[in-house]
């Protein structure tokens, strides 16, 4: 399987004003070769700008809420467990970053009648046993179709807002039970809320227009207001084998338990986890072992955490050498954890080949500097084992599927076929599968758990809704 980042041309044109959704540009291609843009290397000329090429998506939409939204989450919902067919619905909660504290919102969002096509996932042959994937004609017909099957270009977004105190520096929403939701305020706070009414409000409604007027904020008291804390935080995660079973951690250095007591309520043990020296930006749940979850520091290490065993870490060990911003446990393979640093590198390791030697670095798998500014958010793939996507600081998402290898013949093969279409840069690394650009300030992704290959991010810019293209082989073909 060749790898396919996505190509960029740069093309003189006026700027538009954006809508409440900017759908995938239409404009004819030029009649130049296109070239594929590296951010850092190319540089734009004046009066230019990058158009992404359609082609390289099965779905791209955008849309904005007014505040930026530093974080987000996707709610699990009961429209079914894996969804390919267009067109899809998705349920969002959102908490914005607003210049005045007291303007700050938590959104609760149903994003409805997002259109796509769907490519075969297997090319045919035709008469002459060639495959028609390169077929140009063949591609625009079968787009054209798959278009009028996944409805039309214009998603429809619906939305309620409920009134949080100061910025929402992250929120998540529970696995078990979806309305349940968790926000960490710069006010020092960690609230946990039910948006059950939201969410059933927004599936009874019936699909409108795009929106045009934000909807007004409503008050709502909290679940649990916690004050523990003694600082603001970003981290925090819900366990997905124990229900309502969560941590949080502060940007001092302290990471708190939180065990359910009933649906409403919860006990916090006000004796914190101690083992980082400074702030702790990322927590995450084992996906196999009930007690066991997994930190990360300003102080550049990884603690990995027996609740069992005290409050000291069962393991700690150097994983950069800068702030570690966030992490990411493979739920597909438990042994595999993910690690996204200040500096822009990322690195895998295997949770088997740790050692005490807090130094050593034998766990590490693999380790990429593709980026070259901070890494914002990094997930697994809830449907490839091999596969995650990263954002950085520098206006990229990438996906990467470290099963690639570089393949010298196959890498030939594929020059030969797009010479004269794409000048891909030699440099790029065989793991990099896709390169999504055209967000500014990218802060947050994720992918959906239930529609396979489905990316959600999140920007200063407003949040975007891809699906691209050559990721989307993973899917089962129809009917099996």
């Amino acid at each position: 399987m060749a790898r396919s980042a996505n190509p960029k041309k740069a093309k003189r044109k006026n700027k538009k004003n954006k809508g409440s959704y900017d759908g995938p540009s239409s404009s004819t291609m030029p009649s130049k070769p296109m070239t594929v843009w590296q951010p850092g290397v190319d540089k734009l000329e004046e009066g230019e700008e990058l158009e992404c090429d359609p082609s390289a998506y099965n779905s791209l939409h955008a849309f904005h809420v007014g505040w930026p939204c530093l974080s987000f989450d996707i709610v699990h919902d009961s429209l079914g467990l894996v969804r390919t067919d267009f067109p899809h619905t998705v349920y969002l909660v959102s908490g914005t970053q607003a210049e005045n504290p007291a303007w700050n919102s938590i959104g609760i969002f149903k994003v409805s009648n997002v259109s796509g096509k769907r490519r075969k996932l297997v090319p045919s042959e035709n008469a002459d046993g060639e495959s028609d994937m390169d077929d140009d004609s063949s591609d625009s017909d079968e787009d054209s179709d798959d278009e009028e099957a996944g409805g039309s270009k214009a998603p429809s977004l619906q939305m309620r807002r409920v009134a949080h105190g100061g910025c929402v520096n992250r929120i998540r929403a529970m696995t078990q039970s979806p309305h349940i939701c968790a926000t960490w305020s710069d006010s020092g706070h960690v609230q946990i809320w039910d948006f059950s009414s939201h969410l059933n409000g927004l599936a009874e409604s019936k699909t409108e227009a795009v929106m045009k007027d934000p909807p007004p904020v409503v008050n709502q008291a909290p679940l649990v207001n916690f004050k523990g804390h003694n600082e603001e935080g970003y981290a925090i995660d819900w366990s997905p084998r124990v229900a309502g079973r969560m941590v949080s951690g502060d940007c001092r250095n302290s990471i708190h338990l939180w065990e359910p007591t009933s649906g409403s309520s919860w006990n916090v043990d006000p004796a914190p986890f101690l083992g980082h020296v400074s702030s702790v930006e990322d927590l995450q749940w084992s996906p196999t072992e009930d007690d066991i979850f997994a930190s990360c520091s300003v102080d550049g290490t990884i603690a990995i955490w027996d609740t069992r065993r005290g409050k000291v870490p069962a393991i700690r060990f150097k994983a950069h050498n800068a702030d570690v911003n966030v992490i990411s446990w493979n739920r597909l393979a438990s042994m595999m954890l993910a690690s996204g640093c200040d500096d822009g590198t990322f690195s895998i390791r295997d949770l088997r080949l740790l050692s005490q030697n807090m130094d050593d670095d034998t766990s590490v798998v693999s380790h990429f500097d593709y980026h070259k500014f901070p890494i914002t958010s990094i997930e697994w793939s809830h449907h490839e084992a091999s596969t995650l996507a990263v954002s950085s600081a520098d206006n990229q998402l990438t996906i990467w599927d470290l099963s690639l290898e570089k393949d010298e013949e196959e890498e030939a093969e594929f020059k030969a076929k797009t010479k004269e279409q794409v000048n891909a840069p030699a440099d790029l690394p065989p793991q990099l599968l896709f390169v999504h650009q055209g967000q500014k300030d990218l802060k947050e992704l994720h992918w959906h758990s239930q529609i396979p290959g489905m990316i959600v991010s999140t920007a200063a810019d407003g949040f975007n809704i891809l699906m691209p293209s050559n990721i989307q082989t993973t899917l089962p073909s129809e009917g099996s």
